[in-house]
């Protein structure tokens, strides 16, 4: 497996690799990682469908990636995928999945038009004072230090200087006091005591994206759930190909014959239906396992229950630890999956049942919600609430099967352990009618009318999620495995915390890349996968995001008074009428 860019690789068709009509495929999970390997397999393996077979413990494929529309429940969603123009692997990937509603044309085609028709982006990022605009102006609000903080973790900082280390461990009180902190904390779910390695990575993946961070122009979203819109379009090509899909079949353990550096996986042993089964395994049946998982043991309530915690460990994280037993080339799973309490956050479905809330909700976002356009464009997070609530409406109806007069709205909290502004109760011991109320205080709903409204307009299903973010937590090296460990030769790891470089987890571009990267590893394909978008070495892109970062003040505006007097008198005079002024210039700089 290698890496390209440009489109010579893009655009080009692999022949069809040596071998690959004698061997099969065994996928365990069938969230997006899963199932996009599978589609790789055959596109790109030109692997016939029917020697490809997925195993899934649920009855339900997606994983993460869900959007149900339970007939107990109502309409439920865990959480929501952001996506941008370059998440390069999903894009190759989707651009070869028939669309499920317009005729002759790709999920790719789908999607790009929507988002060209409709773009995305916020018309209110941030309220306080119960649904009042927190005129945060789109600024970051950095300090120099808090700046120079930035740069050095970007620029300076070795990644192995940051193994186990925390963000606090990295910024002052100058960085966690800032907008910036606030839209990117909200944004992609991190705590201060995540890993700072993941934040360094973060910034730099998405450096080109810092001036679209206060109003999501940054964003992109599917037009339904990302169930129906991402893996119902993929399940649909897969079954069309003859791949063998096999639900409530729960593997828990792969084992190996390792002499040495060479590693083969051996047997496939799971539960179906009660009954302990093998799958005796060649040199060419290759295993795909998808290892962790954030979404394990949600849990679920309703209007007038809470959500019961389920803290056991999950199928999939005893799958990984039996694995990683044999050898230590299979990862520390126990890194991520022993702290629920730095793990774990709380989303809620909120579904309205008549027109007394959406003006209140159109009051704050500024739009028409039943528009069937952008909505609130990402997430509105609550600055004063003790939740740290945020929600988002996208664009409805957000199913299929959505009554045209209902809306559905996405809401988590980030302190899940502290009492609520006006439910004084901590979010994990609410109900969704109380999860509702609260909401309704934050939207400006006069205090006298929101026991009735929660009770009567809405209908809300809380998910308590213990491990949503595991994947953040600090790490060093070794603790998540490689793709394909060392010395294996049929077996692999995918999804988010399988470890590939530059790229960054809790995105749909991460699952894909190393779907993608397995394949072509295990079959050597012939063919490049797209290298991570190298915008953190463009210097147009460095020089146009120092500029917004520090809300488009010039370098010689600092209070830096020697650095300013350096570049005025040395650098500014060597560069005058030349392609260097034109460029600094051009961003802000001077």
């Amino acid at each position: 497996m290698y890496y390209s860019n440009g489109n010579y690789e893009a655009f080009a068709r692999p022949k069809k690799p040596v071998g690959v009509d004698n061997k099969s495929a065994y996928l365990v999970g069938s969230g997006l990682s899963s199932l996009a390997a599978a589609c790789f397999l055959i596109r790109d393996g030109q692997m016939k469908g029917e020697r490809i077979h997925i195993l899934e413990e649920l009855g339900i494929a997606g994983g993460a990636c869900d959007g149900i529309h339970d007939s107990q429940k109502g309409f439920i969603i865990r959480g929501g995928r952001e996506m941008e123009n370059h998440f390069e692997c999903l894009w190759d990937l989707f651009r070869s999945i028939p669309s499920l509603e317009i005729e002759d044309a790709s999920v790719l085609d789908e999607f790009y038009w929507l988002n060209k028709r409709d773009p995305n982006y916020s018309l209110m990022r941030v309220t306080m004072n119960r649904g009042q605009d927190a005129h945060t102006d789109g600024k970051f609000g950095l300090s120099e230090k808090a700046a120079l903080e930035i740069v050095k973790l970007f620029t300076i900082t070795r990644d192995e200087d940051l193994y186990d280390k925390k963000i606090s461990d990295v910024f002052s009180e100058d960085f966690f006091e800032s907008n910036f902190w606030l839209y990117w904390r909200t944004m992609f779910a991190f705590e201060d005591w995540h890993s700072a390695l993941e934040m360094k990575l973060y910034i730099q993946r998405f450096i080109h994206h810092i001036g679209g961070l206060p109003d999501f122009s940054a964003l992109k979203f599917t037009k339904y759930n990302q169930y129906e819109s991402l893996i119902q379009p993929m399940i649909k090509y897969l079954e069309s190909h003859g791949v063998q899909l096999q639900y409530d079949s729960k593997v828990t353990n792969v084992m190996f014959d390792i002499d040495g550096d060479r590693k083969v996986a051996t047997k496939i042993m799971y539960l179906s239906g009660g009954k302990e089964e093998v799958i005796h395994l060649t040199e060419d049946d290759l295993v795909f396992v998808t290892n962790g998982s954030c979404t394990e043991n949600s849990s679920f309530g309703d209007d007038n229950s809470v959500p019961k915690p389920n803290t056991s460990l999950g199928g999939c994280w005893e799958l990984w630890r039996n694995i990683a037993k044999q050898h230590p080339t299979f990862g520390r799973p126990d890194k991520f999956c022993t702290n629920i309490k730095a793990t774990n956050w709380e989303s809620a479905t909120i579904t309205t049942l008549d027109n007394r809330i959406p003006p209140y909700v159109e009051k704050i976002c500024k739009r028409d919600p039943f528009s069937g356009r952008v909505v609130t464009g990402g997430i509105i997070t609550v600055k004063d609430s003790n939740w740290l609530m945020s929600y988002t409406l996208n664009r409805q109806p957000h199913f299929i099967e959505q009554p045209k007069d209902q809306l559905v709205i996405w809401l988590y909290g980030l302190f899940t352990d502290i009492p609520g502004n006006y439910i004084k109760k901590p979010m994990k011991e609410c109900t969704g009618s109380e999860i509702v109320e609260e909401w309704l205080y934050h939207l400006g709903v006069p205090e006298k009318e929101i026991h009735d409204m929660a009770a009567q307009s809405a209908h809300c299903i809380p998910c308590m999620m213990p491990y949503i973010t595991a994947f953040f937590m600090p790490r060093t090296k070794g603790d998540r495995p490689k793709v394909v460990p060392d010395g294996c030769v049929n077996f692999c790891f995918i999804g988010q915390f399988a470890d590939t470089v530059r790229d960054t987890v809790f995105t749909t571009e991460y699952s894909v890349r190393t779907a993608m990267e397995a394949v072509y590893t295990l079959l050597n394909v012939d063919r490049g996968v797209p290298e991570v978008f190298a915008s953190c070495y463009d210097i147009r892109v460095l020089l146009d995001s120092t500029s917004k970062m520090m809300d488009e003040k010039k370098l010689t505006e600092l209070k830096l008074p020697f650095i300013a007097s350096l570049i005025e008198k040395n650098v500014l005079r060597k560069i005058s009428g030349t392609t260097m002024e034109e460029l600094l210039k051009k961003y802000n700089i001077i």
